[in-house]
Formats: structure tokens, C-alpha cells, sequence
């Protein structure tokens, strides 16, 4: 079950459920499409792997599985991911 973040890591943008401005890596790190498009270059700074479009959860399943409550916020100050992969598709990470 996805966690569903309500903020980009980065610089604090909400993203709410619904929000189509989403992006997740394979472990849930949640970013704004602007940040993974321009500082992290579909880098996660975490692990390495690229950026999916984040779903959204049915309305009516909200109830029984609520979004994460608290943000989480780690401002990226460096990437050590990017110099290794800014080259190489996430599937041949």
C-alpha cells in the first residue's frame, strides 16, 4: 500500500492525493514534477532510480487507507546519485 506523501521532499510543495504534479521512486521518496525535471534530472537522490507518476487513491478508499499524515522534508544539497546516472535509463541502473 502506498504511503501517498503529501509534500515533494524537496522544496515543500503540497501534493495532495489528487495531485497530478506527483513523482515516486520504488521507495516512496515523493517529489514535485518540477524538481525531479530540473534539480534531480530523474535522479532519485536516495536511491538512484528514476521517477514514476505518482497514482491517485480512490476517494472512497481514503477512509480505510488515509494518505500519510506528517511531511517529510530532506532538501536535496547533493545528489550523489546524478554523476553516476544522469546517463543511463532506470531500467539499466
Amino acid at each position: 500500500m502506498l504511503e501517498i506523501r503529501l509534500n515533494c521532499e524537496n522544496c515543500d510543495k503540497l501534493l495532495p492525493n489528487y495531485s497530478t504534479e506527483a513523482m515516486i521512486c520504488t521507495f516512496e521518496c515523493t517529489y514535485c514534477r518540477n524538481c525531479v525535471e530540473e534539480i534531480l534530472k530523474n535522479v532519485c537522490p536516495n536511491c538512484g532510480g528514476g521517477f514514476e507518476k505518482r497514482p491517485v487513491r480512490p476517494k472512497n478508499l481514503l477512509g480505510k487507507y488515509p494518505t500519510r499524515k506528517d511531511k517529510v522534508l530532506k532538501p536535496v544539497k547533493e545528489n550523489k546519485y546524478l554523476k553516476e546516472f544522469i546517463d543511463i535509463e532506470p531500467s539499466e541502473r
